[in-house]
């Protein structure tokens, strides 16, 4: 079994139409990448799109990089993140020093999820976790669709996020961008 078919089990996929596409090659070739974004992460994209985990953890809808761009979204958050990196003291990273942070998702506490994108083969990108309520930076040497697993099932040795709100659900939902509440 897949991650990604692990995940269904515990989070199923919205119902109705399927996401729109996704432009990969000039996403990638706007962030400046020598190949695309991991493959679970544009899997996930295909089935589930962006949206919200129990309207607590938000998953970024993939965009071109866009410097300019100001409150939500992949570069924004990439932003904050590569600024808050910048500016946290060394003593609480748990991360090697100067990862090439990707933002792939925010959460209600304002933890912010990265990929460290350091590494020439996207599969390979570690999950990186800055906790704004400790300011400490965490890596799981796993991809975003086993974290967003792992995370469900409480297996990791403790909850990567501030809040506990995912830590342990048996099934939650997920809301489609286009379906949410704002």
């Amino acid at each position: 079994m897949t991650h990604l078919e692990s995940l269904r089990s515990l989070l199923p996929a919205p119902e109705g139409e399927s996401p729109e596409g996704i432009n990969w090659d000039l996403i990638s070739a706007s962030w400046g990448l020598n190949s695309s974004f991991p493959s679970d992460f544009r899997q996930f994209m295909e089935v589930y799109g962006p949206g919200a985990v129990e309207d607590f953890l938000e998953i970024l809808e993939p965009q071109p990089w866009d410097e300019q761009q100001v409150g939500d979204g992949f570069s924004a958050e990439t932003k904050t993140a590569r600024l808050t990196w910048r500016m946290e003291p060394d003593r609480n990273f748990d991360v090697p020093p100067e990862p090439l942070l990707i933002a792939w998702g925010v959460d209600s506490a304002a933890d912010i999820l990265c990929w460290d994108a350091s590494a020439d083969n996207p599969d390979e990108w570690p999950v990186v976790v800055w906790d704004r309520g400790t300011g400490k930076w965490s890596r799981y040497d796993v991809g975003m669709v086993e974290f967003l697993h792992r995370t469900l099932r409480a297996d990791f040795d403790e909850c990567p996020l501030r809040d506990t709100s995912l830590w342990g659900l048996s099934e939650a939902e997920f809301v489609s961008a286009a379906d949410e509440d704002f």
